[in-house]
């Protein structure tokens, strides 16, 4: 009888705290996400030296409160799941972990709290909360195009990191010391800087030469991001195009746009 309420109480909990299609799942997601807010709000504020040195000790003591409240959160989570383990390998049992891990080693390592702001990852969940799921396989198509495109992106920025370092070198012999650009190292980091069409000014080129050169480097920077953003964009082309063309259509009602392993016409029900 006592393990009978044991796993009574586990059940219970197991629906408020992993699913949200409840009224008390739903109000324990809402609330989970004012508090993850909340302690990002704290730590915010603390970085900030006119509130920290006026309440030193009211943050100490909300930053406690919130790792309690997310370490007692944690804790239960991984009680009343079948395989804890399972759940602590995850992607959500790691991010709990990890949430809550700054405020001790603050312990030991001052400033460690600073890294709470990991917790907004935990903000996730507002995609559940919200009805949101749908967006998670948009993300995954972007995904899928980053992850097939991944090789040509890895040599274009070879690629671009090979022409910081030729055109960086060539601006040190160029402009020189003269002009701020004292050594090789200095130099790629202008390079850098101007290619990615940043342009922090804190260097500039002085010779005709060298401007001419900074000229041609500050175009092919528009190539710095449209070749990468036309290499993803290809990818998920490519990728819609397969998914329309694996589409089955009823040769009865030539309807379009049933899922390659169907059976029946979703429209008409005849058999394929």
């Amino acid at each position: 009888m006592v393990q009978a309420a044991e796993t009574s109480w586990k059940r219970k909990w197991y629906h408020i705290i992993f699913e949200s299609d409840t009224k008390a799942g739903r109000r324990f997601d809402v609330l989970l996400l004012f508090a993850i807010l909340g302690s990002l709000l704290v730590i915010m504020l603390e970085s900030v030296p006119r509130f920290n040195a006026r309440y030193p000790q009211t943050f100490v003591v909300l930053e406690w409160f919130f790792t309690i409240l997310f370490s007692i959160e944690y804790i239960i989570r991984l009680i009343i799941v079948k395989r804890p383990l399972s759940y602590t390998k995850s992607f959500y049992g790691v991010i709990d972990l990890i949430s809550i891990l700054p405020s001790y080693m603050a312990i030991f390592l001052g400033g460690a709290q600073y890294f709470i702001v990991i917790r907004s990852l935990r903000l996730l969940r507002v995609f559940r909360v919200l009805k949101m799921v749908r967006f998670i396989g948009e993300a995954n198509v972007l995904s899928d195009a980053l992850r097939a495109s991944r090789h040509k992106i890895a040599v274009f920025l070879i690629a671009v990191v090979c022409i910081n370092f030729i055109m960086g070198t060539v601006m040190y012999i160029v402009e020189g010391p003269e002009y701020g650009f004292d050594s090789i190292p200095t130099s790629i980091y202008w390079c850098i800087v101007t290619l990615t069409t940043v342009g922090y000014g804190d260097i500039s080129p002085g010779t005709p030469l060298g401007q001419f050169i900074a000229s041609i480097i500050m175009i092919m920077g528009y190539g710095v991001i449209a070749v990468p953003t036309g290499i993803v964009t290809s990818e998920i082309n490519r990728s819609q195009n397969q998914k329309a063309q694996a589409m089955k259509s009823c040769s009865v009602c030539e309807r379009k746009g049933m899922e390659p392993d169907a059976i029946y016409c979703q429209y008409c029900g005849e058999a394929f």
